[in-house]
């Protein structure tokens, strides 16, 4: 059996931080694991049988050191009584089997099916994998605590924000779901509000947002000549995102069967769309025009297809602007939009904000208010259309047709 080492006081335990197992005294064997990575759990090394075993204890601080000293003693008596006590968390699923890898794996497949895409599925895998399975993956869940939370997110909130909110909230929701399972109880450390935000700094204040860079309005009647010159099938996508104002995801996934040229309507289905509704955007005769004139393929459905089927990328839009030295991105060009229309028309903020596919009021408001305003969206894309296609600012016919509304 492990000799029993130096008897450590608790602000003694709370100082090591020294990768490797330090035995703690007290109960033979006891030892406090530090990870490369810094996190600390308690390990009990003994004999069962003819075998040595380390067996976990749980997270430190979580865990206090007389904690530690109790649990450590529990699982020797159990021993000496003929039991084997990992044999018995394997059976029933406990320590060794519901790690928070497996917790988030789980919550992950019960989750997809209401996600938007399988996209959004991968991008919490890859934000779990690369951040905090490498910290806590392997702690059974009910062992994680604020300390192996702040260890993941901490050493990259001022660089990486965005993602580290997210990552803070997707190890929230696993937690939660851990929780309301069983396999862990009381607080839940990764919670915002009254808890890791008086150790972390807002990330509004270490992180300013940035808007998506757009092109003047001013300056279509320039623009609209090159990218119609220009050859790809990024450049007739382009095309396509600005005479209908939607989103570079919008576009590139558009399908044949959601455009009706006859009636000259494109219906978005709420599954494809980011308020998860469904959104009608009525086609200006230029964006007819374009749509006939771009081939098919046996195949696939998708209007812009890339050679190997799919769906073109986001850089493919990108790449364009680029190559024609344009600074500004695709989805900038809806801000190119929403300016045009708020300083040159006289369309009402509710008609500009539906043509964006923007939620319109409260909630309330919605309930109530189901039109989409889709008739005089009809004259608010026509207009948009004549405006980038013109030689000069036609100002004063668009502001002229709108008093006439």
């Amino acid at each position: 059996m492990p000799k029993v080492a130096r008897v450590f006081k608790a602000l003694e335990v709370s100082k090591i931080s020294k990768p490797g197992l330090h035995m703690v005294g007290t109960v033979a064997g006891l030892g406090l694991s530090v990870s490369t990575g810094g996190s600390r759990s308690w390990i009990l090394r003994t004999m069962i049988g003819s075998r040595r075993c380390d067996i976990g204890l749980g997270s430190y601080p979580e865990i206090t050191l007389a904690k530690a000293h109790e649990r450590a003693r529990e699982a020797k008596d159990s021993i000496r009584s003929g039991a084997n006590p990992i044999a018995e968390r394997r059976a029933k699923g406990a320590i060794v089997e519901w790690t928070f890898e497996r917790c988030a794996s789980a919550y992950i497949e019960s989750h997809r099916a209401s996600w938007k895409s399988a996209k959004h599925a991968q991008q919490w895998v890859n934000t779990i994998e690369t951040y905090a399975d490498p910290v806590f993956g392997s702690l059974h869940v009910r062992d994680v605590g604020k300390t192996q939370v702040l260890q993941a997110i901490e050493p990259h909130w001022t660089t990486k924000t965005e993602t580290m909110s997210r990552l803070r909230n997707r190890i929230e929701l696993v937690l939660a779901w851990a929780t309301v399972r069983g396999y862990r109880s009381g607080d839940n450390p990764a919670t915002w509000r009254g808890n890791l935000d008086q150790v972390l700094p807002k990330p509004s204040k270490v992180s300013k947002t940035t808007s998506h860079k757009a092109l003047p309005y001013d300056l279509m009647h320039e623009f609209i000549p090159r990218l119609v010159a220009a050859e790809g099938g990024g450049a007739r996508c382009l095309e396509f995102l600005i005479y209908t104002a939607c989103r570079s995801g919008e576009a590139r996934g558009a399908l044949w069967s959601e455009i009706d040229l006859q009636n000259a309507v494109w219906r978005i289905p709420a599954q494809r769309m980011k308020a998860g509704r469904e959104h009608r955007i009525p086609l200006s005769a230029p964006a007819i025009k374009l749509l006939r004139s771009l081939p098919t393929f046996g195949g696939t459905d998708l209007v812009f297809p890339s050679t190997k089927g799919e769906p073109l990328s986001d850089m493919t839009l990108t790449a364009t602007m680029r190559r024609m030295k344009v600074d500004a991105t695709p989805h900038g060009f809806r801000a190119t939009f929403a300016t045009w229309a708020q300083e040159r028309t006289g369309y009402p903020s509710d008609v500009r904000e539906r043509a964006l596919a923007h939620a319109v009021g409260n909630k309330t408001t919605e309930a109530y208010e189901r039109g989409d305003q889709f008739d005089r969206r009809i004259k608010l894309m026509a207009d948009w259309a004549k405006f980038v296609n013109s030689t000069s600012a036609p100002s004063q016919n668009v502001v002229a047709l709108q008093r006439a509304l």
